[in-house]
């Protein structure tokens, strides 16, 4: 007698769905969206087309759950309570610090996200932008608050705002890029030694020399 044929146990809905999120995630962070096919995450999960359209109607609609799934597990504004007590203390430095550390922490424990951004910024993908949007702007209202009250009170030097912006965010995305996404050694340093020097420059830039102070 010919043994009955062994089949994978089947995943239940919820299961299966957080399958598809995680091998879409995979391929979207890898080619994008306007690069990736239902059909080949079908494939790489081991099912039909019918059955990722069971879950989500759309390829759209799958992207956007990708998005919803990666805030559902990453808490993308956990630091900001500490943040925030930073600036009651007026702590510039370790303001700073948090800052350019939340970013280089990001880039090293989620890295698909990461990528999958950089292709919407490429791909003109509004959704996406929109959620990089929602999520980043509650951080610069804050630090623009922040600065704009330390510059008032003689703290830091009147620089432009987009000026401030680009140093404190710019040097940590683009040591990450460079090093994670290009393929760039590291630098012969850790991630901690260069948040310090992102944390000095920026802060060297922005405290006033004495003849402001008195100016």
């Amino acid at each position: 007698m010919t043994p009955a044929p062994i089949h994978p146990a089947r995943l239940c809905a919820a299961d299966r769905k957080q399958q598809l999120l995680e091998t879409a995630f995979d391929f979207f962070s890898r080619k994008g969206f306007d690069g990736t096919t239902t059909k080949e995450i079908a494939a790489a999960a081991a099912v039909t087309e019918a059955v990722i359209f069971r879950h989500f109607p759309t390829k759209q609609a799958l992207y956007t759950a990708v998005l919803d799934y990666r805030l559902q597990f990453n808490d993308t504004h956990g630091w900001l309570p500490a943040a925030k007590e930073a600036m009651e203390r007026n702590d510039d430095e370790g303001l700073l610090r948090m800052i350019a550390t939340h970013i280089v922490r990001s880039y090293r424990t989620d890295p698909r996200f990461e990528r999958m951004m950089l292709f919407a910024a490429l791909e003109g993908h509004a959704l996406a932008l929109d959620y990089i949007r929602e999520q980043t702007f509650p951080v610069f209202q804050l630090l623009r608050d922040y600065i704009l009250r330390r510059q008032a009170e003689g703290a830091l030097r009147h620089v432009p705002l987009g000026v401030v912006f680009t140093a404190i965010f710019g040097m940590a995305h683009h040591y990450c890029q460079i090093t994670q996404m290009f393929g760039y050694p590291a630098l012969n340093t850790s991630d901690e030694a260069m948040v310090d020097g992102f944390v000095r420059v920026v802060l060297d830039g922005l405290r006033p020399v004495p003849s402001e102070k008195h100016a």
